[in-house]
This record gives structure tokens, sequence and C-alpha cells, in this order.
């Protein structure tokens, strides 16, 4: 029974991170993608147009890989977690449709006619189609936060006699507490990632001095939304988001900051320090006194409570991932807000395309918003186990007992092998988009 979970739960870690490499691009380039067309429309200066139907382009090859990545894992819910999905069909079955209805085909509809129909159009309807790209994106992630959200902090249900979940409360779905914090905070991430990619292209044509005044749009673009984006990723909404967490998962607060044991008097801001889980303490650790209170509670003395206060069955169960995913993710918006405020400063003096140590610095700085992203959810979803639906439905009895541990691995590696070869098709055609350039986009 523990490999069956084990390796369901490896198979959906490893297709739904991999999908999430595309639409966390998608959706904060799509915001990017109308800034380009409605400045075009104000000044009229092509460049503008040239961007915007460029990285429209980038979008596409996106949107497609995630639609094609998309797919295995809404299948997964019938074949690995029947049960989840029979349980909870009657709540989750309804976001997840809206998802397809509405968003996706919102998205695709007018994906194809901004790439196909500008000069059928005339430029104000196609500055239309791209928000409605927009608004399709983003709509599509509200309804994934929906879902998760309930997943997260379940409410508005009602659980009937045979165990299923049926919605109480249609209103309280998308009036959850927990679901506007976390739409904004990643929402406000994906733009992180789409800003530093902006930025790195315009980097890379400035450093091989090719299509000059493009990459000096793409670098200003980048830096300006990249030191917004990172900002509020941290506060307000990753401020609110992590309140939300001590308040309704207090065990996955302490296990996430490294809090083994209570502490009445203030509790710490851990920066360094690894989890014993032998010992149940943080070795090597580096911290600031009484801040986690203060940031949490605003009082400085205010008691936090540890892991020490849970039963073992009641912590998640992988506590150093927990905690790691926290922190690395903490650790990159950081770096992002530094790097982006010094590229800011710079852009201001005017000194920012000669700056050849900043610019390969952005450039080799792309990987990161994606890994800052993917440790994001790991963190929300390692958090929340051992339960599918927080506190009402354990892993354990989310899964297909007909479907081997042997079934589940066999089409783990076929995913993986398909999926490298997605990936290398993927590298290929962003690569060859991006070495053709802006200026081979017709008019």
């Amino acid at each position: 029974m523990e490999d069956m979970i084990f390796y369901d739960r490896l198979q959906f870690a490893f297709t739904i991170t991999f999908h999430y490499i595309f639409p966390q691009l998608t959706m904060g380039l799509s915001l990017i993608i109308v800034y380009l067309k409605w400045k075009y429309l104000r000044n009229k200066i092509e460049k503008y147009n040239d961007a915007a139907k460029f990285f429209m382009k980038i979008f596409a090859i996106n949107f497609t890989m995630g639609v094609v990545t998309g797919i295995p894992m809404e299948f997964q819910f019938g074949t690995n977690w029947a049960k989840f999905s029979e349980l909870t069909g009657g709540i989750i079955g309804q976001t997840l449709a809206m998802e397809g209805l509405f968003s996706f085909f919102l998205e695709s509809s007018f994906l194809a006619l901004f790439i196909f129909g500008e000069k059928l159009m005339g430029q104000k309807l196609h500055l239309l189609t791209g928000f409605l790209v927009f608004l399709g994106s983003w709509a599509s992630g509200w309804f994934i936060l929906a879902t998760n959200a309930w997943m997260q902090h379940p409410v508005g249900y009602e659980i009937l006699d045979n165990g299923k979940f049926v919605l109480e409360n249609f209103s309280a779905l998308f009036g959850n507490p927990w679901l506007l914090p976390a739409f904004l905070h990643n929402q406000l991430a994906s733009v992180v990632t789409s800003s530093f990619v902006v930025a790195s292209i315009g980097a890379f044509y400035i450093l091989r001095n090719k299509q000059i005044e493009h990459g000096k749009l793409f670098l200003k673009t980048g830096v300006i939304f990249g030191l917004v984006s990172s900002i509020l990723v941290a506060f307000p909404t990753g401020d609110w988001n992590a309140k939300n967490v001590a308040k309704y998962q207090p065990a996955a607060f302490a296990a996430m900051e490294g809090i083994f044991e209570t502490e009445h008097a203030g509790a710490e801001i851990v920066l360094i320090g690894q989890p014993n889980m032998v010992e149940k303490k943080l070795d090597n650790k580096i911290a600031v006194p009484n801040v986690l209170s203060f940031l949490t509670y605003q009082e400085w003395e205010k008691q936090i409570v540890g892991m020490d206060k849970f039963k073992e069955e009641e912590l998640p169960d992988n506590i150093p991932a927990l905690y790691y995913s926290y922190h690395i993710m903490v650790g990159l918006g950081t770096v992002f807000m530094a790097i982006m405020a010094l590229a800011a400063f710079l852009l201001w003096r005017k000194k920012l395309y000669t700056s050849k140590a900043l610019l390969w610095s952005i450039m080799f700085l792309v990987p990161f918003p994606y890994i800052a992203n993917l440790t994001g959810w790991y963190t929300a979803e390692l958090g929340r186990q051992p339960y599918l639906v927080y506190g009402l439905l354990r892993t354990t009895e989310g899964v297909s007992p007909t479907v081997s541990s042997g079934n589940t691995l066999f089409t783990l590696l076929g995913f993986v092998a398909l999926y490298m070869l997605l990936g290398l098709l993927f590298l290929v055609l962003v690569g060859k988009t991006i070495n053709q350039g802006p200026k081979h986009q017709t008019h």
C-alpha cells in the first residue's frame, strides 16, 4: 500500500511539475503582451507592436505545451486517484469544468485571432483579442486556485452518508478566505517569471549586439514589471498567504518555519538551518529573535505553536522537503527583488544597457523564477499533507486500490521519456523564435 501511494504521488508530482513550467509563463506574459500592444496604440511606435506579436508567438508555444502536458493530469484523477475523484468530484469537478469550458476556450480562440487576425480586425480589436487572451489565462488560474483553495481550506460543503462531498454553498467556494491571497500571490509570481524571461531576451540581444532597439525595450519592460511584481509577491500577497497558513494550517506553518518547540516569548525567524528529524531541532541555524511573531501577528512576544504540540499523524509527512521548499522560495524571492532593484536603479541612471555583468546575471537567472514558483507550490502541497482535503480526507484514502505500484511506475517511466522529448522540442522552438527575433514579425 505504501509503495502504491508513493508511486501515485511521485507520478502526479512529476507530471504537474513539468506541466507548470508552461502556464507560469503564459499567465504573466499575457499581461506584458497587453501592455506592449496598448503602448503601440498610444504612441504608434512599431517596435511595441513587434514586441507584442513576438511574445505572443512564445506564448503560443508555451500554451500548446501546457495543454499537451495538462491532459495526463486530468486522467490521473480517474486512474490513480479514483477514490478522491469519487468522493470530491461533486465540488472540484465544477471548478475544473469551468476552467475547461470558460477559460481554455476563451484563451485558445482569441490566441488564434491575435496571431492571425491583425490585418483583418484592425489595431483596436487586435488589442481586445490580446486582452481576452490575458483574461482567459488569468481566469484559468482563478478556477484552478479555487479548486486548490477548497482542498487547502474546505468551505461550503456537506458530507453525505456515503462519504461523498457535495457543494452546499456556491458563493462560499469562491469566497473562500484562502482563495484570493493564493490567486494574487500565484499570478504575481507568474509575472516575475515572465519579467525575467522578457528581460533576459533583451539582455541576450544587447550582449550579442543584435536587434539593439528591441533588446532595450525588452530589458526595460522586464525590469519594470519584475521589480513591481517581485515586491508584491513578497508583500502583501506572500505575507497574506503565510498568515493564512498560520491561521488554518498551524502544523504546516510550524514545519515550514522549522519550529520544533513552541516558543512562548516570541518566535525567531530562521534564515539558515537544517532540520534534524532525529533530535527534533534545527542544526547550524542562524535566526533573528522574535521577528516571526511580529511578522505573523504584529506582536514581538506572541506565541507561535511548534510541532511539539501536534500529534505525529497531524504533521506533514515530509518536514525537511517542506522546510527547504519554503526557504528556497523565500530566498530566491529576496534575490529577485535585489537584482531587479539594482537593474531599475541603473536603468534610471541610464547605465543598465552597458552594464555587462548585470546583463549576464539577468540572462542566467532565468531558470530561478521557475524554481521559485515550483518550490512555492511544493510548499503548499507538502504543507497540506497528510491530507488531500485538509482535515477531512487523508491522502491514503484517495488512491485507486486497483492500480498497482508496478503499473504506475511503468507509466511514470513512459511520461519521463515522452516529456524529455517534449522538453527538447520546446527548447528548439523557443530558441528558433528568439534567434529570429521580433524584426521577422510581419505587419
